[in-house]
């Protein structure tokens, strides 16, 4: 593989072009390049393709009724996907979970514990302090998935044990 290319659907958070800064700052990833990219989530699952996306980080946003196709990406594009802040609230409602609104609204610092390391997780502290959004969660899993991190007991972190992740 001569580069990881990575895209990076916006769901017009600020924070999508943070983890794009990121993903390019880190150069390369165990001696592979990274190419990441930005791309808006209205694009069509054919403009998708067209990129040729080694892999997809489904970003945050305000709003789900902002998130374009994302939920059409999670259920049809067949490479390994992250779903941070909105993007796993997404990924929950694609595969067969439940989000609600949390007990508290607001953005602050919160510890989180890792349960089970995968590869996401590998070199992870056990327990750290996040920032995270309290606005809204995800209620109940999909079936088939395994919590792989939390924030007190709400489960901030899962992997589906059966779809690709590398």
């Amino acid at each position: 593989m001569s580069e990881l290319h990575i895209l990076i659907v916006s769901n017009l958070g600020q924070f999508n072009h943070l983890i794009h800064r990121t993903l390019r700052d880190m150069d390369e990833l165990d001696g592979v390049p990274i190419g990441p990219e930005l791309v808006e989530n209205t694009l069509s699952l054919e403009e998708m393709v067209a990129y040729e996306p080694d892999g997809i980080i489904i970003g945050g946003g305000p709003d789900i009724k902002k998130s374009g196709n994302s939920i059409h990406y999670l259920q049809r594009l067949d490479v390994p996907m992250l779903g941070i802040c909105l993007g796993h609230q997404l990924m929950a409602l694609a595969y067969g979970g439940k989000v609600r609104r949390g007990a508290h609204g607001g953005y602050a610092s919160v510890e989180v514990e890792v349960l089970a390391e995968d590869e996401i997780l590998k070199g992870v502290p056990h327990r750290m302090n996040v920032w995270a959004s309290h606005m809204d969660e995800v209620a109940e899993l999909p079936p088939g998935c395994q919590v792989r991190l939390l924030r007190a007991l709400e489960a901030v972190s899962y992997t589906h044990l059966t779809l690709p992740t590398n």
